[in-house]
């Protein structure tokens, strides 16, 4: 997901520089979104990860 909204960022740079602003604009759109959804799902995954480590721990005392 990340690797795509670097993607999409990086068309959205191109785009502009080239003067296409609606698919600067639409490009930044979707990079910002898949980015937040990125953070998202990474937040759950360490959440996640944290609470099988700890009981993981609770079961070898």
């Amino acid at each position: 997901m990340l690797k795509w909204a670097i993607i999409f960022a990086i068309i959205a740079l191109v785009a502009g520089l080239f003067g296409f602003t609606g698919i600067a604009a639409g490009a930044a759109g979707i990079a910002k979104i898949l980015f937040v959804l990125f953070l998202v799902v990474a937040a759950v995954m360490v959440v996640l990860a944290l609470m099988g480590g700890k009981a993981i721990s609770d079961s070898m005392k």
